[in-house]
């Protein structure tokens, strides 16, 4: 079974910068689509950014041009750095590995 480790979150001003980090263990064979997700109070999950096992990545439009997704295939790792944060980006942020949730990391972007 697989376990998910997710490292990273906390309170960061408006404007700010953060790194994600997230690494899968308990598995024998690099997930497909390892990527990060978010959900604020009252709203639904919405996509982050996912990126697949052969490179390419998906962004969701509302931190497109601000956030990267890049993974280590060697540690089964996936990392967010996320650039000129808004108090907006206010959420818990989960690392998903393929079907798997990570239990989430709290990011707060005080303005």
């Amino acid at each position: 079974q697989v376990q998910i480790a997710e490292s990273g979150g906390g309170l960061v001003q408006s404007g700010g910068s953060l790194r994600l980090s997230c690494s899968a263990s308990g598995i024998k064979f690099n997930p497909y689509d390892m990527g990060w997700y978010r959900q604020a109070p009252g709203q639904s999950r919405e996509l982050v950014a996912r990126m697949y096992l052969g490179g390419t990545a998906e962004y969701g439009d509302s931190v497109k041009g601000r956030a990267t997704i890049t993974r280590n295939h060697a540690r089964y790792a996936v990392y967010l750095q996320m650039m000129n944060l808004k108090p907006e980006d206010t959420a818990v942020y989960y690392c998903k590995v393929d079907d798997a949730w990570g239990q989430g990391t709290e990011v707060t972007v005080s303005s």
